[in-house]
């Protein structure tokens, strides 16, 4: 492993960029940070000249100067940093029983809950939740949050009783993805127990203080969650407050 890595995170500001952050922060891994704010909403040309998709998050690994790498796609960021720099560490080995939970749980966010929970908004705000389109989706959403909050209330972590970064992948979509499409977690009592935790954790703190200072974190760790982002509620024509499952 390199003693000086030189990391670059550009991050779009209120967005799944956050969690390269805050997985440098846990694995004390030096790091610099460029902050970007929406234009109205999504990024602005100074962020699609570093990735021209205008995706975040997008790491730049500067530590040769001889071989630079630019790397988006959160996931995969997660594992180049988790391999290369830290040691394996926040990651679970194949011959440790808990590898293929670590695997399953890793991509769920990005696989599975995101993209389920982007599908209900864009439901909601196209034809409605009276539509049978908005009402599958919403069920569909319904299922994957009973999967994560039966793991959750028999597990400490998603992976087992260690923090790993499947809780990193999977923690900003009950948090800051709250603000684009609202979950009310009551009733979720594993999720509640979980988030907490994150909470209570220095480096998710000093993380999103670095990455998002404008942001309230105790009302991204609620049960009722954030305020929704105006913008985006307009766009999608979303109704205010959140939707009981």
């Amino acid at each position: 492993m390199s003693s000086s890595p030189k990391l670059i995170v550009h991050h779009l500001q209120v967005g799944q960029g956050e969690r390269i952050p805050w997985l440098l922060e846990e694995l004390n891994i030096p790091y610099s940070l460029k902050l970007y704010k929406r234009s109205p909403l999504l990024s602005p040309p100074e962020l699609k000249a570093v990735y021209p998709l205008g995706a975040s998050p997008v790491l730049e690994d500067v530590t040769e100067a001889s071989k630079t790498v630019k790397l988006a796609e959160s996931g995969a960021i997660c594992e180049y940093i988790i391999h290369k720099y830290g040691g394996g560490q926040l990651s679970v080995r194949p011959h440790e029983e808990n590898y293929a939970e670590y695997l399953y749980w890793f991509h769920f966010a990005n696989a599975t809950l995101q993209p389920g929970l982007f599908r209900r908004g864009m439901a909601r705000g196209m034809v409605g939740e009276a539509d049978p389109r908005f009402k599958g989706n919403d069920a569909r959403v319904g299922v994957a949050l009973r999967h994560v909050d039966h793991r959750l209330r028999s597990n400490t972590w998603l992976a087992g009783e260690e923090f790993t970064a499947a809780d990193v992948m999977t923690g900003w979509c009950f948090t800051t993805m709250r603000k684009f499409e609202p979950i009310d977690l009551t009733g979720f009592e594993g999720i509640q127990a979980w988030l907490k935790r994150i909470g209570e954790r220095e480096a998710y703190r000093r993380a999103m203080g670095k990455a998002d200072p404008e942001l309230d974190v105790e009302e991204g760790l609620s049960v009722k969650g954030p305020p929704l982002v105006e913008i985006f509620q307009k766009a999608m024509a979303l109704k205010p407050g959140p939707q009981k499952l």
